[in-house]
Parts: C-alpha cells; sequence; structure tokens
C-alpha cells in the first residue's frame, strides 16, 4: 500500500510503499477513505514534537473495516469508522472516573517486543504516529481507537469527527459545560477552533466572538455561527472584547498554539470565567493566572481532545451532521489526493484556510 512517511523532521513527507500486518486479537484493520490535515501532524513533520522515526503521521480519518482481529467486540468488516487518537483501555482511572481523554492504558498502545505493524519497501520498521498513521491506504489499530458511525455519513466529512470536530465540539459539551446564553471567544479560526464556533451555536450561546488575524477565517466563522469577529492585531482588541460583552467572556478557548493567544484567552476573561487552552503549545510555554484573576475566581484548564467520550461523541456529532445542525461542509477547504500532502501542510504553514482532507480511491 502506499503511504507518507516522514523520515526527518523539517523534510517533505515521502511517498512510498509499505506493507502492513495482520490485525492482532484486539485489532482492526481499516481501508482509509478520507484523512484530514491537521496542526498537530505539523508540530511532529516540523520537529516541533518528537517522535520516533522513520513514521507515517495522520490521525483524523474515517475509512471501512477489512478485518477484525479475533477478539475484537466493538466493529465488524463493513462498518464505516472514524479514528480517534484517545485510545481508552477501559478500566484505568481516568476511564472510570469519566475521563477517557486521559487514558494512558497500556494494552492500547504498542508495547516493546510487539512486532512491526508497518514495514518500508527496504525492509526498515515504520513507526505508526499516535498508533494511528492514517496517511496511508489502510490504517491497523486498537479496536479501541475507532468507533462505528452510520453509513449515511459521506467519509470526508466525517474523518474531521476524528480530531478537529471532536476537540472542538467535545470541548464546548464536555469541558466547558456551555449553558445556554453564556458568551464564547474562540481564539484562532482554523478546524478546532471553526467547530468550537459552530457548536457553541447549537448549544446556544449568547455571543459568539471569533478571534483571528486572517480575514478569510472570520469569514468562514460568521458562516459557522459567530455573531462577532475580532482582528487579535488591532489595536486594543483585548478592551474590545471586555467592552462589547460587559465585563469578559464566560468561555475564552484557544486554538492556536500559541503563548500570545493563550494569554488573551485569560486576559478577556469576565469574573468566574473560564479559559480553556487546546492548541499544542510550544514545549516551554508557560500559561498561567496572576492574582487578581485566582481572587476573581477565574480558572485555567487544559481540554485534549475536547475531553470527548468518543464511543458515544461521535455518534451524536454524525447525527448532528446528518439532521443539519452540524455544519461540516463550510470547514473543508479543499479535497486531494496522498500525493498532495506536502502542498497541502504548506497551504496549512500560509494559515488561510480551514481543513484539507485526503481522500483516497475507494
Amino acid at each position: 500500500m502506499k503511504a507518507a512517511i516522514l523520515e526527518q523532521p523539517g523534510k517533505p513527507l515521502v511517498i512510498s510503499e509499505v506493507t502492513i500486518a495482520e490485525p492482532g486479537p484486539h485489532e482492526v484493520l481499516i481501508k482509509t477513505a478520507a484523512c484530514g490535515l491537521c496542526h498537530s501532524d505539523l508540530h511532529f513533520i516540523d520537529g516541533a514534537y518528537p517522535h520516533a522515526l522513520p513514521a507515517v503521521p495522520g490521525h483524523e480519518a474515517a475509512g471501512v473495516v477489512e478485518a477484525v482481529g479475533s477478539e475484537v467486540k466493538t466493529v465488524k468488516v463493513g462498518d464505516h469508522v472514524v479514528s480517534c487518537l484517545s485510545a481508552f483501555c477501559g478500566h484505568c482511572e481516568f476511564c472510570v472516573t469519566g475521563r477517557m481523554a486521559l487514558c494512558l492504558g497500556g494494552d492500547t498502545r504498542r508495547q516493546a517486543g510487539d512486532g512491526a505493524r508497518l514495514m518500508g519497501s527496504d525492509g526498515q520498521v515504520v513507526n505508526q504516529m499516535l498508533n494511528l498513521s492514517a496517511f496511508a491506504e489502510k490504517m491497523l489499530i486498537h479496536e479501541h481507537a475507532c468507533v462505528a458511525i452510520d453509513k449515511d455519513m459521506p467519509m470526508d466529512r466525517a474523518a474531521l469527527l476524528g480530531c478537529a470536530v471532536t476537540t472542538g465540539a467535545g470541548t464546548i459539551f464536555n469541558a466547558c459545560k456551555l449553558v445556554p446564553g453564556e458568551t464564547v471567544a474562540v481564539i484562532g479560526c482554523g478546524g478546532v477552533g471553526l467547530a468550537a464556533v459552530n457548536s457553541a451555536m447549537i448549544a446556544g450561546a449568547g455571543r459568539i466572538i471569533a478571534v483571528d488575524p486572517m480575514p478569510e477565517k472570520r469569514e468562514l466563522a460568521k458562516v459557522l455561527g459567530a455573531t462577532d469577529v475580532i482582528d487579535p492585531g488591532a489595536d486594543g482588541a483585548v478592551k474590545q472584547i471586555i467592552a462589547m460583552t460587559g465585563g469578559g467572556v464566560h468561555h475564552a478557548i484557544e486554538a492556536v498554539g500559541r503563548q500570545a493567544s493563550a494569554d488573551m484567552a485569560v486576559q478577556i476573561l469576565r469574573r468566574g470565567g473560564t479559559a480553556t487552552i487546546l492548541g499544542m503549545m510550544p514545549l516551554d510555554c508557560k500559561v498561567g493566572l496572576g492574582a487578581m484573576d485566582l481572587l476573581s475566581g477565574k480558572k485555567l484548564q487544559g481540554a485534549i481532545m475536547g475531553m470527548n467520550h468518543f464511543p458515544v461523541d461521535l455518534p451524536r456529532l454524525v447525527d448532528f451532521y446528518l439532521r443539519g445542525l452540524l455544519d461540516l461542509d463550510t470547514i473543508i477547504a479543499e479535497r486531494i489526493t496522498l500525493d498532495q500532502v506536502n502542498e497541502g501542510f504548506d497551504a496549512m504553514r500560509a494559515g488561510r484556510s480551514a481543513r484539507s482532507v485526503i481522500v483516497f480511491d475507494t
């Protein structure tokens, strides 16, 4: 099968032939139908975050189950599925207390001594990035890293649910537990931020402020439900948000991964407000609350993958789309082939479009 391989950080992905193993007892072999390009992949591709190389990136995917291991109980051959990087074991402290996205259960991760899942044409082991490796014609993943969905769901839109929408929507519904009428500011209008904007509208937010330096993305945010848009580079942007909300927002969601935007999320909170950081910050970044912030009851939290419960959340998001509530069509900027993956990441670096989606020949 063909796959896009990261051989060296900072270098283009190489399209090459790889072989894939047969499913182990709890593994699922999936024929990949579509995969979104996510900024999280770019952090590894550009070398900001480390990973064993060579590796196949990609984690925001949808496909069709082709084969299952002997112990698989959650999906079957022919099912349409969405993958999710926050695989869960079901029995650790985090799973049994309802925080499945924090699971570090070893039985869903590759173990030392396990046989290679991917091999290059030269016989070299190719690592699976985030245990998924979706920039490939097939994926071999743990059964608890995917969930079956309604077959009426278009695969290119379904792929977005694997990361961007699960993160953005999950943040609104799970991490923030937004109450209808509350005000929300979303800083950064890429795939995750736009999903948060759209979900805030679904949840009944009273005011939704989209903050992004790119006019094109601010326009997309308005289509998806933003009531106001702000250029963060404009003079007095923070003061403007505080003024228009009568003291600040209830929820500020950072979906960029930059120090300045995280600091802004804290600055625009009202008394008792919560800042939620979603972006993958540089590893040496620190975000904090000052003494007066603490005395004002402000809160700061992370929400990895939107603190999802993906076996439940993903089918509901599919239902939202099929009922016309969740707008995934607007988030997709372009559909590309696997051979165009590097051009897709170049467009992401330019920052002017929302989501590029690889569509495989199925």
